[in-house]
């Protein structure tokens, strides 16, 4: 962190809403200088087996979360930035927040999320649907059907298929399983743009998650015939989505008295419109230029690039005018797991003796490429792009009695890496340049990881100048929203920075990865475009099981009392 400055000086605040936690991070106006940053930990993390206090067991891929945790975060890590950055808080001119999407979260007309109505605790779908809430497979492959029988034009901007994740399916799911929940639900709103409520009292809705996540384009919604078609009671979700529609890095409001007694921060300064964690970033990397792509790596890797022009590309998650930067058309792709996986191999898989990152990086490091005689599928958590199907799961193929640990784990590195060069070449086939990659977020770390991407996309990588970009990019765009820069392109190019080409593709690597990579794609295509369905067929006899399991668990729960 870097000092405070020259008497005279403004700061903004950043938070970065991620899976786990929350982190506060107080920025310098003048320079993008970081001062202070805290984290506060989410008490209830992610809700994936029951509700919380003895509520409900909940089926398989279900992800949920606790709105509390998040103010929690503006009353704990914010005061503790501002503190550890030694500043004047009466010197903070703004604040701006970046959100995991689409996580969305049902409420009444007041914004008072339905999982805190006492009547509706007890309920799942009256809580937060984390992103990576899969629950809703089936209700996204229905909306891509319909959409395609009646040749709805919007699909195309979204590569022929609605994700799960996404409104939409989170809302259709809502209503047919629980349509009470559904009718009390005044408001479906994304987290983003809930805490932006909570801290200015003005309801918002940004267009970048509007755009990506709510199927907006060109101003309009799906049309309520579409909507009725699919269910008839499913006819107003619009009424629920829709509010006022921001521009990013514009001024939702002011700070509350009420969240200026969170914060600390006084009330009155300016609160920025929300944004997405991935899209945000592409400020703090200096990647507002068409052609720039900004892969945020973590628990999954979100991919945003902004083009001159629209163009519909298979598989992507979405196209959106202004949707990373006023004046471009920005795209979004994006892997379910990528961290999520070398976690799972060194937590459940990998032997005492070699399981960290660390001692595995350093032994599938010294391998010549493609000597361990692996390749694996990247579908640990499903697949986002370019199949968009979170029903796929992971493969490795080529496993002999002389595996090691670390040929596994190189294996599993190497197949995030071919899944982002499909979505590049998607992009590149469908008119929209890729010219070279910035790599931000927790994996920038591992040298072997960084190197293995350029090799095998063979593009240079940039390296973000931050290791809290999201944060870092939230404070430009407060920078903005409290007029202290015309635009998010004079301020991204004052307070954001990366270091340039930091990783080089090496041309004889280049080579072997071309040759795998050919395998990868053979795999990607048989599995994961209807040849073979086992991972579906696999998936549907594991959720029959799991459902057999817990209704004879809770037989046996009753007979007991």
């Amino acid at each position: 962190m870097s000092g405070v400055g020259e008497v005279g000086d403004r700061y903004v605040v950043g938070v970065d809403y991620g899976t786990l936690s929350g982190r506060a991070l107080v920025v310098r106006v003048r320079d993008g200088a970081e001062l202070g940053t805290a984290v506060h930990e989410y008490r209830n993390a992610v809700i994936e087996s029951a509700l919380p206090d003895g509520g409900p067991s909940l089926p398989p891929d279900w992800a949920l979360q606790d709105p509390q945790d998040y103010r929690d975060v503006l009353r704990h890590a914010v005061p503790a930035a501002v503190a550890a950055a030694g500043v004047d808080p009466r010197d903070v001119v703004g604040i701006g927040i970046d959100f995991t999407a689409c996580t969305i979260l049902p409420t009444l007309a007041d914004g008072t999320p339905l999982c805190e109505v006492p009547e509706l605790r007890q309920r799942p779908h009256a809580w937060v649907k984390l992103w990576k809430h899969h629950a809703a497979q089936p209700h996204a492959d229905r909306i891509n059907a319909l959409a395609h029988e009646r040749g709805e034009p919007w699909i195309g901007r979204y590569g022929g298929r609605i994700s799960a994740e996404w409104q939409f399916a989170k809302g259709l799911q809502l209503l047919e399983e629980d349509p009470e929940v559904y009718r009390r639900a005044d408001r479906f709103i994304e987290a983003a743009d809930w805490i932006v409520w909570q801290l200015c009292g003005v309801e918002t809705r940004n267009v970048c998650t509007a755009g990506y996540k709510g199927i907006m384009q060109d101003g309009k919604y799906p049309s309520t015939d579409y909507l009725t078609a699919l269910n008839p009671d499913f006819g107003d979700f619009v009424t629920k989505l829709d509010g006022p529609l921001m521009p990013l890095a514009d001024k939702a409001g002011e700070l509350t008295a009420e969240a200026a007694g969170w914060t600390g921060l006084p009330q009155g300064i300016a609160v920025a419109v929300g944004n997405v964690d991935a899209h945000v970033t592409a400020a703090s990397a200096q990647a507002l230029a068409p052609g720039r792509l900004v892969a945020i790596m973590g628990t999954s890797t979100c991919h945003v690039v902004n083009g001159a022009q629209p163009a519909e590309v298979a598989g992507m998650c979405g196209v959106v005018e202004g949707g990373i930067s006023a004046g471009a058309w920005g795209y979004e792709a994006g892997q379910s797991g990528v961290g999520d996986i070398f976690g799972w191999f060194v937590k459940h898989a990998a032997p005492a003796e070699v399981a960290s990152h660390e001692r595995l990086t350093e032994l599938a490091t010294a391998q010549p490429v493609g000597a361990h005689g692996l390749v694996a599928l990247d579908w640990w958590n499903g697949n986002r792009s370019l199949l968009v199907n979170h029903d796929l799961s992971g493969m490795i193929v080529g496993l002999t009695l002389a595996t090691r640990p670390e040929d596994v784990y190189r294996a599993l590195l190497e197949a995030t890496a071919y899944g982002t060069r499909m979505i590049i070449e998607a992009f590149v086939e469908a008119g929209v340049p890729v010219n070279d990659l910035v790599i931000a977020g927790g994996l920038t770390s591992n040298k072997l990881l960084m190197q293995i991407y350029a090799d095998v996309t063979n593009r240079p990588l940039s390296i973000i100048g931050s290791a809290q970009g999201p944060a870092l990019g939230s404070a430009i765009h407060a920078a903005v929203a409290a007029g202290e820069y015309p635009s998010i392109h004079e301020a991204s190019q004052a307070m954001g920075r990366i270091s340039e080409a930091v990783y080089r593709p090496d041309p004889d690597r280049v080579r072997a990865y071309d040759a795998l990579y050919a395998e990868y794609r053979t795999l990607h295509d048989h599995f994961g475009r209807g040849a073979n369905d086992v991972m579906l067929r696999l998936r549907a006899i594991r959720n029959a099981a799991a459902g057999s399991a817990a209704s004879t668990n809770e037989t046996a729960s009753e007979e007991v009392a």
